[in-house]
Order: C-alpha cells, then structure tokens, then sequence
C-alpha cells in the first residue's frame, strides 16, 4: 500500500482472524468487540517470516514493514521475537508499528518498541473522562501513566516518532480538551504530530469535525508543535483571500501543506504565495516526506525529533 504519510508499506497484520484489542474506540472501523487485554488467538513468528519473505521477493520497493492488526498490534504476545527476526531480513528497509501507546506503561514493551525505526501513537485524550469515552479501554488502563511514559519514551527513542491524534465532535473538540493536549505534547519529543478525524463509517454512532474545524483546532496549538492536517478525504474547500501579509502570518503559526493551500487560499491568494516563494520569504521543507510551507526566517523555531 502507498502511504502518503509513510511511502510504500507492507503491511503484517499480527491478529488475522478477528478484533483482539484493549479499547474498544467509537470510531474504530472494526465492528464492537469486548476489550482484551492479551491475545487468544495467535499466530506463529515462523508463519509471519515466511509470508514477510515471499513478500519481500515480490516487492522490491518497500519503504516500511508496517506493524499493525485486527486490534492492538502490542498485544501479540511474541513481539519482541518478532522485531528481531524482521531485522535479520529487513535490509534497509524500516520498520513502523502502529500502536495506541497503552503497552508503553509495560517495561518489556517499552524496551521492545525502543528496536524498531518508525513509532505511531495514538493519543486521543489526556483527561481520564473523556479519554474513557472515545477509546474505551480496557480495565485497568490509566491514561496518566499512558502520557508519562510516551513522554519518556520519546525521550529515549532513537527512530522516528509520531503522534496521532484522531478529534470527535463533541468530546475531545473542546479548548480545554485541546490545550490540555498541547501542554502534553509540549514535553514529548515528535517528529509530527497528525491530526486526524473519522474517514471512515465507525463503530458507534458519532460524528468527525469538518476540515475547517480541523485547521481551527491546528492554530491552537504551540507553533513550535510540527503539527500537520492529515484527514482529508472529506475535506470540502473553504477558501478564503489571504494577504501576503496574513500568507506569512498563517504559515509562521502553522506550515501548511499543497493540499491545505489548494482548500484554504483562493486562487489570488495562491499567486501571493507563488511570489512569496519566488522571493525566498516563503521556502518549502520536507518533514518525513511531507512538504510544508513555511517563513524562512522560522525554520530553527520548530521543534522536531531528529
């Protein structure tokens, strides 16, 4: 699968045969399922190698071995076993999981993602309530000790890190929920920060933001966050004229995308912004294949892991 967030992905999906997972999130777009907090049904380490192989002979230009399942990918009871033998055969390739970031509280866990080159996490809520509303987790899961530790971790990982926050109307939308969030993130070390929202028909009944709202929520956010807009297949056009003083002013606060610009600037805003770059006011910087636009007077004000 082609990634525009991460290249070309082949996929391992660590729990084939049903949902295993300890949330039960309202948007996921797995059916309802009772949370769990091991796996039942599990399959071999051999059996993943042996697939991984015959893929790999077949698709010579994989980006990244993405890490994911039909639930919770850190539940697979054989992970650690599973990395290693992934990097024996791997080469150049990296290697991602895509996780909710509850396994980071277990210390075996946590030595066990510190192996791979690519880590997402999902952080949706720092408040209990609502974190318990949206991701429904499993008995026992303590979303303060889920913050801390990602905080650590991202403190002590030396791959890529990112964070994915997936936004519910109604719920974790509000000022308070996001500069709640915000003030937690300002302590983790990213290399982005994705906000996301519901593209796909969810397991309960509730509803995504708009795009607008979206890059309402982005501009709340601390400028030095490497915050990017990453829902947008709903996305309807909203745009408006932009001065070539408020063009500055936009991406200084937030660096915006192509496909951002296409949805927000009209079309003698986009002229300004062509201008701008012919001048060298406005540069455009890669960030984990992403391009952005931004100032380039401001490019050491924004905080990336490395």
């Amino acid at each position: 699968m082609n990634s525009r967030r991460f290249g070309v992905s082949l996929g391992i999906d660590l729990s084939p045969s049903h949902k295993q997972c300890n949330f039960d999130c309202l948007y996921c777009e797995l059916a309802p399922a009772a949370t769990v907090d091991h796996q039942t049904d599990i399959i071999t380490v051999d059996e993943i190698i042996d697939a991984l192989k015959a893929a790999l002979k077949q698709h010579d230009n994989i980006d990244v071995i993405t890490l994911t399942a039909n639930g919770e990918p850190t539940l697979y009871p054989y992970l650690n076993e599973l990395i290693d033998a992934i990097g024996q055969l791997k080469g150049k390739t990296e290697t991602l999981i895509l996780t909710n970031s509850a396994a980071l509280v277990d210390e075996k866990s946590f030595h066990t993602l510190l192996k791979l080159d690519q880590v997402k996490l999902s952080l949706d809520a720092v408040t209990p309530d609502i974190f318990k509303k949206i991701d429904r987790p499993h008995q026992g899961v303590d979303v303060a000790k889920i913050v801390e530790a990602v905080e650590t971790f991202s403190k002590q990982f030396n791959g890529k890190l990112f964070i994915e926050i997936l936004f519910v109307h109604g719920l974790n939308d509000t000022a308070e929920e996001i500069k709640k969030l915000n003030d937690a993130l300002l302590d983790i070390l990213t290399t982005r920060i994705d906000l996301g929202t519901i593209d796909r028909p969810p397991a309960y009944p509730v509803q995504g933001v708009s795009y607008s709202e979206l890059h309402a929520i982005a501009m709340q956010f601390d400028t030095s966050l490497p915050i990017h807009i990453a829902s947008r297949q709903h996305a309807e056009s909203c745009t408006s004229s932009y001065t070539t003083e408020d063009i500055i002013n936009t991406l200084d606060k937030r660096p915006l995308t192509q496909e951002d610009i296409e949805l927000l600037f009209d079309q003698a805003s986009k002229m300004r912004l062509n201008e701008l770059l012919k001048t060298g006011k406005i540069i455009q910087q890669e960030t984990s294949g992403i391009q952005f636009f931004i100032p380039s007077d401001n490019l050491r004000r924004k905080r990336q892991k490395s």
